[in-house]
């Protein structure tokens, strides 16, 4: 397995991938491809390394030969201008460089092929947990119909027990433009499409936060379009699941802003089950305060930073979908009190 390593790190350096920052190459990076937490990337890394030896393989074949004939017919005599001998054509030569690319590309595109068809056409097994990721510029929405609870940002999904797996499949939409989800140590990228539903599954073997990224262009702030996987124990993902499904608890001490909340038509982009506020523009609140980020992992869930997002959004993201919001420092207060009981 050492030498193993030590070829893969030294084909990435001859090809120039190695040149990556130290925390790329960290084991422990949350988004280290190299670092596979999920059958699926598992499959995908090992391809990669099969393709990597095999390119590597031809590396070295085609710069020995360079060298060789480097040294062994470099010019020794430059008082000798007399043409060298000529050789033309060799039916050998010609099939040797013909049948085998040929074979090498049948044996990638085998290879390929097998990992394609064992990722995309998997069978879901008992225990399957569904969620629907719809994609926004620029937030993730995450439905989880078998729960009947609707989530934004964060994705939660169960520890799979590789001898007993109960994979997550996710069910693809796109709210608007094209988008991509990639988290990398969970599975490969799977764009989002307008009108083209697309699926994947994971399955991952140990729990933590994995990160991702929006990995298709999709406006000013498709860099700030992150992804988080919380994978956690089945016992604390039924927990998270009870927590979320509860509706909003009304807080007598917080009333004037919920009254805002209402009054300044925030309902009309937001959710918040348990009251009437039930848009679909904009992510679901009902436990906005239970989320590590806001604005779609671009900066931490403080009250500090969600006065100030809601104040104007552009603080954080330039181009954000929501509006500035034309609010005294007293009715900005009482909407951040309200919103700091949704847990």
């Amino acid at each position: 397995m050492a030498l193993r390593a030590l070829f893969i790190l030294a084909m990435l350096a001859a090809t120039g991938v190695a040149a990556l920052p130290a925390s790329a190459a960290d084991p422990v990076s949350p988004t280290n491809i190299f670092a596979p937490d999920s059958t699926p990337a598992h499959s995908i890394y090992r391809l990669s390394v099969f393709e990597l030896e095999v390119l590597g393989a031809i590396f070295v074949v085609v710069f020995s030969l360079l060298a060789y004939a480097v040294v062994r017919f470099r010019e020794r005599n430059r008082q000798d201008e007399s043409e060298p001998p000529q050789i033309y054509g060799s039916n050998q030569m010609e099939l040797a460089w013909t049948v085998l690319p040929v074979l090498i590309v049948v044996v990638l595109f085998l290879s390929t092929a097998q990992v394609i068809h064992r990722v995309q056409d998997a069978s879901p097994p008992n225990g399957t947990i569904e969620v629907t990721a719809v994609a926004h510029q620029f937030w993730w929405e995450y439905r989880y119909p078998q729960y009947g609870l609707v989530a934004a940002n964060e994705l939660h999904v169960p520890l799979s027990d590789p001898n007993h797996p109960t994979p997550t499949y996710i069910h693809l939409l796109s709210a608007d433009v094209d988008h991509s989800f990639w988290v990398p140590r969970l599975a490969g990228k799977t764009d989002l499409i307008p009108n083209h539903p697309n699926n994947m599954w994971i399955d991952p073997h140990d729990i933590g936060l994995f990160l991702g990224q929006c990995a298709q262009y999709c406006g000013t702030q498709h860099a700030k379009m992150l992804l988080r996987v919380y994978v956690d124990k089945r016992e604390d993902f039924d927990r998270w699941v009870h927590q979320q499904q509860q509706p909003a608890q009304s807080d007598a001490s917080v009333a004037a802003g919920s009254a805002l909340f209402i009054s300044k038509a925030c309902f009309a982009c937001h959710a918040i089950r348990g009251t009437i506020a039930a848009g679909v523009a904009g992510p679901d609140l009902t436990h906005v305060m239970s989320r590590d980020t806001i604005a779609s992992g671009a900066v931490p869930n403080t009250p500090e930073n969600l006065r100030k997002w809601i104040r104007n959004p552009d603080t954080f993201k330039p181009g954000s979908k929501m509006p500035p919001q034309d609010l005294t420092d007293q009715d900005l207060d009482q909407i951040v009190s309200y919103l700091m009981t949704m847990r």
